[in-house]
């Protein structure tokens, strides 16, 4: 049996995983602005599921996670910063208010919550740290900038965090979802006001995700199953750095690999001129 924190627990796939890891008969503190949902899961598992309520932007509510997984269960396994927002439009329409906000959940809470949990994982020489990304944080996509920064930032502090903890027993993994149907998209929000010189390349991205059948159309992957990939991922000995869920995350994914080596094959011969000539005789 296990302890994991999950944030962002309350809905989507934060409560999908929540659910599951319960199922597994593991133990959970579950974090969230409002634990209200969870009353169902509370009833099913009282003596394993602690909710939480957080905002995992404010210290002392992360701290609360932290002391309540260790004072309850004894100490902590898994964390998983699942806790996200988004805002959307073009980089010069979106608020600076909104973009910021979108940094401060995505990437500086993340960061935060492993920097509060790492004491204990070092103590106890094991544990595995969850960040969830996504495919914009490999493929960056237009009208969704901000969002795709923030994932492309928390990508490159967990491959740094990666190579500081391995040999202290601490495992990373990287999920890294497609569009994937968890509600999100009745929870984001476009962001400042529409330029019409933006509208070609902007407008059909916003004007799908305000259809109404746009979680159907937009939305191919299993919310369900993808909560149930990551447990399977996260309980093996040796989980992948990476972990790709959703065809259209995998496709989006090579696509950006592929265009990243045009550029690399580009530079092949003119990277190397500016280095300082060989003093070797």
């Amino acid at each position: 049996m296990s302890t994991w924190i999950i944030t962002g627990a309350a809905t989507g796939l934060g409560r999908l995983l929540t659910e599951h890891v319960l199922a597994e008969g593991h133990q959970v503190v579950a974090a969230g602005l409002d634990v209200v949902p969870l009353a169902d899961l509370t009833a099913r598992h009282p003596s394993t599921l602690v909710p939480v309520i957080a905002d995992v932007t404010r210290a002392a509510d992360r701290r609360t996670a932290v002391t309540t997984a260790k004072a309850r269960f004894g100490g902590i396994d898994v964390l998983v910063n699942n806790a996200g927002i988004d805002f959307i439009g073009a980089i010069e329409e979106q608020e600076e208010a909104d973009y910021r906000a979108v940094f401060e959940v995505n990437f500086f809470a993340a960061v935060a919550m492993v920097r509060d949990v790492l004491p204990t994982l070092r103590e106890q020489r094991s544990g595995l740290i969850i960040n969830v990304s996504s495919m914009d944080g490999i493929a960056s996509l237009p009208a969704n900038a901000f969002y795709s920064a923030s994932k492309f930032a928390i990508e490159s502090i967990t491959d740094a965090l990666a190579v500081e903890v391995e040999h202290l027993g601490i495992r990373t993994l990287l999920v890294e979802p497609g569009s994937i149907r968890t509600g999100i998209i009745g929870r984001t929000k476009v962001s400042g006001q529409r330029i019409d010189d933006y509208e070609p390349v902007i407008g059909p991205f916003l004007d799908a995700v305000a259809m109404p059948d746009a979680p159907t159309l937009l939305f191919p992957g299993d919310a369900a199953a993808s909560a149930a990939a990551i447990y399977e991922e996260a309980v093996v000995a040796k989980p992948r750095r990476r972990l790709i869920l959703g065809s259209d995350a995998l496709a989006n994914i090579e696509r950006a690999v592929a265009a990243l080596g045009e550029d690399l094959a580009a530079n092949r011969a003119s990277a190397g001129s500016i280095d300082f000539a060989s003093s070797a005789s």
